[in-house]
């Protein structure tokens, strides 16, 4: 990981813990929550929860006033980091990084998902000609992902390098990664600058980027997967999950309730997109996105459980995950997830 990207997570957890107060000074009645979302239509439903007051709303519907606190933050690792020091309560990650989280607090915070977010795939796109697969990535090419090797891109691509190199080979194309916020490398794909050639993005900025006929795709997370998946999720802990029972089911509700509304009005969901993270895409824009074929907002889990499998095959997780039940709580004890 460069210098760079170390400054970037430390100062985004700086920046956290300045905003939501120092967390191990204090702690968080029943009725008090702290979420950290990320950019992209990936969270969309804690997006859709902020916007309207979801979370508010269903609290008030169970009796209690519910306190809710939002920040931003740009990558897994950022994220993983706010969750683990205490600076906050719920947060959205990929899968990759659940599995990291999950793998790493079992038996003390235990981390684990309440909720799928999405399922939206992620490409790693090129605004080189030369690159066809990820066999043509040379020493000259530079991958923007958010964070370095950790982002639910950066282990993506180690999956993808195991399928096509061997197992032994996961790490190959690691070196060739650098961290830069989505926004950023969309700005820099775009412009045709040298900095980067490929750019393993999410929703909207790779669909920006293949508006542009001089970028292709490379490939998929539904290529790597086998088939769609869910991309998101929105993750807690077990003690903080038991000490605050009622908000806990406030916010399931709450994003039960988002996906209903995103289900039923995309154009309404475009719009809350657009004004939570102060886009200038177009309503029109989004809205293509939202009604891509491939794009659910299902809160249930849907071929999660391969990605935790290949971690643990390599080496890069300790426990093994059997069931996506593992690595979720069991809220639900009839929902039919994968």
């Amino acid at each position: 990981m460069t210098t760079f990207a170390r400054l970037t997570r430390i100062f985004s957890c700086i920046a956290l813990i300045a905003a939501f107060g120092a967390p191990s000074s204090r702690a968080h009645a029943e009725g008090s929550v702290r979420i950290v979302d990320q950019y992209g239509v990936g969270s969309l439903l804690l997006k859709v929860a902020k916007d309207q007051k979801l979370i508010e709303k269903e609290g008030a519907r169970a009796g209690l006033a519910i306190d809710v606190q939002w920040t931003t933050l740009s990558g897994g690792a950022a994220v993983n980091e706010a969750l683990l020091s205490g600076a906050a309560d719920i947060a959205t990650l990929g899968i990759g990084p659940l599995m990291t989280i999950w793998d790493r607090t079992r038996g003390h915070q235990d981390f684990r998902a309440m909720s799928a977010q999405s399922a939206v795939p992620v490409y790693l796109v090129s605004n080189d000609p030369r690159i066809r697969s990820i066999r043509d990535i040379g020493e000259k090419d530079r991958i923007a992902v958010v964070s370095v090797a950790v982002s639910q891109q950066g282990r993506l691509l180690q999956m993808a390098s195991a399928q096509a190199f061997g197992d032994a080979q996961y790490a190959r194309l690691d070196r060739y990664e650098v961290s830069m916020p989505h926004a950023d490398a969309t700005t820099a794909m775009l412009s045709g600058s040298s900095v980067i050639s490929l750019h393993f993005s999410n929703a909207p900025y790779q669909y920006q980027e293949l508006d542009d006929p001089k970028i292709h795709k490379v490939i998929s997370s539904t290529d790597i997967l086998g088939g769609l998946a869910t991309s998101s999720v929105a993750v807690t802990s077990d003690k903080w999950r038991k000490d605050n029972p009622k908000t806990y089911a406030a916010v399931r509700a709450a994003l039960a309730d988002a996906a209903r509304l995103i289900e039923n009005d995309k154009a309404q969901a475009a719009s809350i997109y657009i004004r939570q993270d102060g886009s200038k895409l177009a309503p029109a824009f989004v809205e293509r996105i939202l009604n891509d074929k491939e794009v659910s907002f299902a809160t249930t889990p849907n071929n999660t459980l391969s990605l935790g499998a290949f971690l643990y095959k390599v080496g890069v997780i300790r426990h093994e995950p059997k069931s996506w039940r593992d690595y979720f709580f069991a809220d639900d004890p009839n929902a039919q997830g994968s």
